[in-house]
C-alpha cells in the first residue's frame, strides 16, 4: 500500500438510514447516490491490518458491495442496535479464516453482545453460529497486529461512547459532548470524523452547527460530518454551506493519510 492508512466510509446514514421506509421527503425521493445512506461504519486499512469500525444491520451488503472478504477485527463504539446488529454476519468470516473474529469492545457492551447473540455462547452451542473472540478495552490503547488504536472518551445523552484514533485520523460518532480530555488527544490530527444527525438540536447527537463549531475549533486539515439523517438535507446543498476544509461523508467515500 502507498499510504500509511487509507478510510472509506461503509455507511454514513443514521440508525434509520437513508432513505427512510415510507418517507416522501427530498432527500428520500433524491436519485443522487450520495443521499443514500446505509448505517454508519468505516473500513481502515494500514500497512498490516484492515478492520471495521462498527458492525450495524447494514454489514453484510457493506462487505459485498466493497468486495470485502477479510477483516482483522470489528471495533465496536457502543451497543445500540445500529452498530452491532450486524455481528452475526461474520460467520461467512469465521468460515473463510478457520477462526473467531475479534470483536473489540468495552466491557458494558460486551455484556451487551452476550445477551443480543446469546445462542454464540454458552455450552452446547448451534452448529454454524457466529464465532466471536472478544477483546475488551478501556482508556488504554491497544494493538491490531502492528497497528496501534487509541480510544476515545465522548458522551452520547448519558452513555459513554468510544471513538478512536489510529495514526492522524479520529472518528467520533453518535455524541453529544466530547470532553475536553478528549480533544486534546485529537488536536493533532489530520483528519478528524464527527457525526451529526440534523441540522436542527437534538438531544444526544451534535448538530450541524455544533459538529462544525468543534471542528472549526480543532482545524484538522480536514473535518468529515456522518451519522447523518434524512431530516439534514440534500448532501450537495448541504456541503455548499460548510466551511471549505468540512465536508459531508457519502457512502464509498475514501481518504488516504
Amino acid at each position: 500500500m502507498n499510504h500509511e492508512i487509507k478510510i472509506k466510509f461503509l455507511g454514513t446514514g443514521t440508525s434509520q438510514g437513508v432513505p427512510v421506509i415510507g418517507c416522501n421527503c427530498d432527500v428520500c425521493q433524491s436519485m443522487s447516490k450520495y443521499d443514500k445512506r446505509l448505517r454508519s461504519s468505516v473500513l481502515v486499512e494500514t500497512a498490516d491490518s484492515r478492520f471495521t469500525i462498527d458492525a450495524g444491520p447494514d454489514f453484510r451488503y457493506q462487505m459485498l458491495r466493497q468486495n470485502i472478504n477479510d477483516i482483522d477485527g470489528i471495533l465496536i463504539t457502543h451497543c445500540h442496535k445500529d452498530h452491532i446488529a450486524g455481528l452475526d454476519d461474520v460467520r461467512a468470516f469465521n468460515y473463510l479464516r478457520k477462526k473467531d473474529m475479534p470483536v473489540y469492545a468495552c466491557k458494558r457492551d460486551q455484556q451487551a453482545i452476550k445477551r443480543e447473540f446469546s445462542y454464540a455462547f454458552g455450552e452446547n452451542i448451534y452448529p454454524g453460529v457466529p464465532r466471536f473472540k472478544l477483546m475488551e478495552f478501556d482508556e488504554d490503547a491497544f494493538y491490531i497486529n502492528n497497528t496501534l488504536i487509541k480510544p476515545l472518551k465522548a458522551l452520547h445523552q448519558r452513555m459513554e461512547v468510544s471513538g478512536f484514533r489510529v495514526g492522524s485520523f479520529a472518528y467520533i460518532t453518535d455524541t453529544h459532548y466530547i470532553p475536553p480530555s478528549t480533544l486534546a488527544q485529537i488536536s493533532d490530527c489530520k483528519v478528524v470524523v464527527l457525526s451529526a444527525v440534523r441540522k436542527q438540536p437534538h438531544p444526544s447527537h451534535f448538530s450541524l452547527q455544533q459538529a462544525v463549531d468543534i471542528l472549526e475549533f480543532l482545524r484538522p486539515e480536514q473535518g468529515i460530518i456522518t451519522h447523518i439523517s434524512h431530516l439534514m438535507g440534500r448532501h450537495e446543498e448541504v456541503n455548499k454551506e460548510l466551511p471549505a476544509f468540512i465536508e459531508l461523508a457519502y457512502d464509498g467515500m475514501e481518504i488516504r493519510l
